[in-house]
């Protein structure tokens, strides 16, 4: 069947630039125009709107997404005594273990953390409460006896040794676990499609979902591979595994993704040169170089896309050192198709301009989130905090990313910050280093056609031409020209020829 879809603008991100019409063909753009429109068995009327091609966010956690949306306020209190009152409400509405997602501290007045005493009191049943970016959880006495965290490594004492509650690394990882075997399988089947549906809403055509086996086992991913039809919307699936067999037996050309090779700035766990302004040394990266390298061969020998996370500035560098001891013991036929892999690296957040420069020779492809920068870049907020003000004035080098000629993809690392794409746009125009900012439509592009391009789907999706697949949003405010994108949304959604949102 086809369908003929009108608006006043269609942005096509290819050429012809601009067309009046989309006509689809089943689950494909057959033609974009302009002028006299073709025949259809359906037509849409949208007068007065702006089509784009849908987004595509590199960067997604499906089910944290899910969990986050079930106690959205946890993310706006301003205090940990504000933390404490919403937790208390939700356990008291709640039967068995309690665990919630999203607080952040760098925005209190008073970045004091609820203490062990006082997580305990909120209620008796297990209670883990993870940070925003999720390197931290906070759990009470019950949840650290029923996770068993209390016998890994990351466990936070307090001077005389006592544990005060706040868990990261594999004590984190165990805390996070266990809470998640709380779960049903339906329970995560619904998490991931309400996840899915808050993402279409947002026009949002294409996730890279970053499954997490160390913090939530195995089980999301197969729920989210069974179910993946029932989704309004497709699914890239990355897993942070270093386990080839793994991933080749799952059918997937991809490894790694989210696989941190550190941990995040909020949580004071990044790997950082000269350590951090307000807590001292940072911890080292979580592979040594070696490990890393065996890693990134074996992969690239297997034929897959190898990925990594990597924020603190030592972190960063040791991945592209590594990468570069790789490649250079390559022979020529295995270096034919090197950069053609663009094996990624996500976050990138400390990186210096040499190791971008770096970077960009060897082909690597970079997963940005622009929020993360809105949200944290700004006098006094995240990053000066953790890294006094000459670093993180440094963050983020968005311009020189895309001058250099990088492969360059935008996503939100949601639940971490907003799903919505149109928030990102705005982070790239609003970088807090004009000499960073990116204009609209590169913006865009680099959230539609420079984000397929990290999966190598840009033959499938990213803009609209004849071939590809029918995914766009529509906008009764044109995204491109509009002086602020403030509450902007689609009033449609178009998923593989699919209407999966409509306001």
């Amino acid at each position: 069947m086809k369908t003929l879809y009108r608006a006043s603008r269609v942005v096509t991100l290819s050429y012809p630039a601009m067309g009046e019409w989309v006509l689809v063909d089943g689950r494909h753009v057959e033609r974009v125009g302009v002028g006299e429109a073709p025949e259809a068995d359906r037509v849409v009327d949208l007068p007065g709107t702006t089509v784009l091609p849908g987004f595509v966010d590199t960067h997604v956690h499906l089910t944290g997404t899910g969990v986050h949306h079930q106690a959205p306020e946890l993310g706006s209190a301003v205090s940990a005594a504000e933390v404490l009152t919403v937790v208390r409400e939700i356990a008291a509405a709640r039967q068995g273990p309690v665990y919630l997602h999203g607080w952040d501290e760098s925005g209190w007045r008073d970045r004091t953390l609820p203490t062990l005493g006082e997580l305990d009191r909120v209620t008796e049943r297990p209670l883990g409460l993870a940070r925003v970016d999720g390197h931290l959880i906070l759990v009470n006495s019950a949840g650290m006896e029923a996770s068993e965290a209390a016998g890994q490594t990351g466990v936070v004492t307090d001077d005389a040794g006592a544990p005060t509650g706040r868990l990261t690394g594999n004590a984190g990882q165990a805390a996070k676990r266990w809470f998640s075997t709380n779960l049903s399988d339906h329970d995560v089947e619904e998490l991931q499609l309400a996840a899915a549906s808050l993402a279409v809403a947002h026009g949002v055509t294409t996730i890279h979902e970053m499954s997490m086996p160390a913090d939530r086992g195995m089980r999301d991913l197969e729920i989210l591979l069974a179910h993946r039809s029932r989704l309004p919307l497709d699914v890239v699936s990355y897993v942070a595994t270093t386990d080839i067999s793994t991933v080749m037996d799952l059918g997937l050309p991809r490894i790694g993704g989210d696989l941190p090779v550190d941990g995040s700035i909020g949580a004071r766990t990044a790997s950082v040169s000269g350590g951090f302004v307000d807590r001292g040394p940072s911890p080292e990266g979580y592979f040594g170089d070696d490990e890393l390298a065996q890693y990134f061969h074996d992969g690239h020998l297997a034929g897959l896309q190898v990925g990594v996370h990597a924020i603190g500035d030592a972190a960063v560098e040791q991945v592209v050192r590594t990468w570069e001891r790789v490649y250079q013991s390559l022979d020529s036929r295995q270096r034919r198709h090197f950069r053609a892999r663009r094996h990624r690296i996500e976050h990138f957040e400390m990186a210096s301009l040499d190791v971008i420069e770096r970077a960009a020779m060897l082909g690597l492809a970079i997963s940005v989130q622009p929020t993360f920068d809105a949200r944290w870049g700004f006098p006094g907020g995240l990053y000066e905090q953790g890294l006094g003000s000459d670093r993180a004035a440094s963050m983020n080098r968005f311009r020189d990313l895309l001058s250099r000629g990088m492969e360059l993809g935008a996503g939100s690392d949601s639940p971490i910050t907003t799903i919505d794409p149109l928030v990102g746009v705005a982070a790239f125009e609003a970088h807090h280093d004009p000499s960073q900012r990116l204009r609209r439509e590169e913006a865009v592009r680099v959230f539609t056609l420079g984000s397929a391009r990290l999966a190598h789907q840009e033959d499938k999706k990213g803009s609209l031409e004849p071939g590809k697949h029918a995914d766009f949003a529509v906008y009764d405010v044109d995204p491109i020209d509009s002086p602020s994108l403030d509450g902007v949304r689609p009033v449609l959604t178009v998923s593989l020829g699919r209407d999966v949102y409509a306001a």
